[in-house]
């Protein structure tokens, strides 16, 4: 049987005592008055073996015991000696406020203007700048759920287990597995016996199916109460853990209704994407049509032969030796991603492509090789980016 050292914190009117890990809050419990030799006081710390259960720890016979903790030593505060005021003030002068207004923001439009000029470059760069982030034509609010049923779950346990318990919803067994080892720390610096992690870890393992159905039904219930604005992302995220959350009726029940609900969102918003794709092409916005075309809202979702025909035209009509070069990164970029990237037969090139562009080409080359042989250039994977040397340069 597991064994471990418990404190007697106090003795109740049936005889029995409650306990705790000796320099710990938990575990704790209670035990039998009759497994203890009659003598003991609160405060006396005890070698004993146990039995774990659902519902806690269970004392099962007391091996040896230890002396009653002595009481702490006081300090005591001597002073200078010297007579000096309770409180003292030292007036300053108020400094002249610097001038912090704020530079005021670029508030102009940042899309695509309509029936942009190729030839010209576009007041804002930043506009369609490379690198930007494009989120896709999906995304909506994120799923924010209540705690109402992990709460719950947590409530019907015996009050010592309560902390315990919502500190394994919120940290997960390897949290649990870091905070036993920091409580340990000290209790070892302290002088104080460990606590058994053993045990506790158990503990954690039979408890954390319960919590994790628990959790998954307050974010279920949050997302069916939404499903027509929620981010699909965490819609998706919500039904598949369904697989392994979903344990009774109740649940799996649920568990069907998002699935429907999840399918017939998708095929809204397919039909939007397929929608706001034509109408951008029709204003003659071929970028804002290429990056689109590059998030659709299920993985693999198709594009009818006609949008892809006109999405690899309006393409090719932007890639000419009269575009100015930035705006070939920029439809290159969009490209990349698109796709009908593997149709794109540039009209005609620059005819000196600056550095600039041959550097965009190489990057881009793995994506779009057709393109890149044109300009002469093997395709190349891009050099991966070292993000230890990059925050350190920061510094």
């Amino acid at each position: 049987m597991p064994r471990m050292e418990i404190e007697l914190t106090s003795q109740q009117n049936d005889g029995s005592w409650t306990w705790r890990a000796a320099g710990a809050k938990l575990p704790k419990g209670s035990v039998d008055g009759s497994l203890l030799s009659g003598k003991n006081s609160i405060g006396d710390v005890l070698r004993v073996e146990t039995e774990q259960f659902v519902d806690g720890i269970s004392v099962v016979s007391v091996l040896s015991g230890r002396e009653k903790k002595s009481a702490h030593e006081l300090l005591e505060i001597v002073g200078s000696g010297k007579d000096d005021p309770l409180v003292t003030t030292n007036l300053k002068k108020k400094r002249e406020k610097r001038n912090r207004s704020k530079p005021e923001r670029n508030t102009r439009n940042t899309r695509e203007p309509k029936n942009a000029d190729k030839r010209k470059p576009p007041r804002n760069k930043k506009q369609e700048g490379r690198g930007r982030s494009h989120s896709p034509a999906s995304t909506g609010k994120r799923l924010k759920q209540k705690h109402v049923h992990r709460n719950a779950a947590i409530t019907s346990l015996p009050e010592e287990m309560q902390l315990f318990s919502r500190q394994l919803s919120q940290k997960g067994i390897p949290g649990m597995r870091s905070i036993i080892e920091k409580q340990n720390e000290v209790a070892v610096s302290a002088g104080e016996p460990p606590i058994p992690p053993e045990l506790l870890l158990k503990l954690a393992e039979r408890l954390q199916p319960q919590l994790r159905t628990a959790e998954w039904r307050d974010k279920a219930e949050a997302a069916l109460e939404g499903i027509e604005e929620i981010d699909l992302r965490d819609l998706r995220s919500v039904v598949v853990a369904s697989d392994h959350a979903a344990k009774d009726s109740t649940t799996r029940d649920l568990a069907n209704t998002l699935k429907t609900g999840l399918a017939a969102r998708i095929e809204t918003e397919h039909a939007k994407w397929v929608s706001d794709i034509e109408a951008a092409l029709k204003e003659d916005r071929v970028v804002r049509a290429l990056r689109m075309s590059s998030h659709p809202p299920k993985a693999g979702a198709p594009l009818s032969g006609e949008i892809l025909t006109a999405l690899t035209q309006g393409a090719n009509n932007n890639l000419t030796e009269d575009t100015y070069e930035d705006r070939w990164v920029t439809v290159l970029d969009a490209v990349a991603l698109s796709p009908v990237r593997e149709r794109i037969t540039p009209q005609s090139l620059p005819k000196e492509p600056s550095q600039k562009l041959i550097e965009v080409v190489t990057e881009l080359s793995m994506k779009i090789p057709s393109i890149a042989a044109l300009f002469g250039i093997t395709p190349v994977a891009p050099p991966r980016k070292n993000r230890k040397k990059q925050k350190s340069g920061t510094k």
